[in-house]
């Protein structure tokens, strides 16, 4: 089922590095933050968050990265553009949508992904999932709350 399992998957980041989910998180979780598309206002803010957090959200044992259907330059461009140091965003782009799709986050009659925060550890577990609507921007507070509330048990 989609929900609670993610399949092996590489995508491209910003720089054209490969990255594999979800292995790639090793011991700690990663953080996949959907957005629908690049340069867009909420998308931005979402992406900016991420880079803002990224500390806290390694001292509570979770990566994060954006996912979006552009294309590897554009990523590129616009990670200059909204000044990202550490934040990998990645390249959904060919086949188009395909990991979102493998994850039932793909919107077939918009071109694009829902917007999304979805935690998995490395064996693809889906430890946290939630959709929210397209013109909101996530909360970062529950995902830290929710990693906290994984440290604790």
């Amino acid at each position: 089922m989609r929900d609670d399992r993610v399949q092996e998957y590489t995508l491209e980041d910003q720089n054209g590095e490969e990255i594999t989910i979800p292995s790639e998180a090793g011991d700690a979780l990663l953080l996949l933050s959907f957005h629908p598309l690049a340069w867009t206002g909420i998308c931005t803010q979402q992406m900016e968050s991420l880079e803002a957090g990224f500390d806290e959200l390694g001292r509570l044992g979770a990566t994060p990265v954006g996912i979006s259907v552009d294309s590897v330059p554009s990523k590129l461009a616009w990670a200059r553009d909204m000044g990202l140091e550490r934040l990998r965003i990645l390249s959904d782009f060919w086949p188009h949508g395909g990991f979102a799709s493998s994850v039932g986050l793909f919107r077939e009659t918009s071109g694009f992904s829902e917007r999304a925060n979805v935690i998995v550890n490395a064996d693809g577990d889906v430890l946290f999932r939630k959709i929210y609507p397209i013109r909101e921007l996530p909360d970062m507070n529950e995902v830290l709350e929710f990693l906290r509330s994984c440290r604790e048990r």
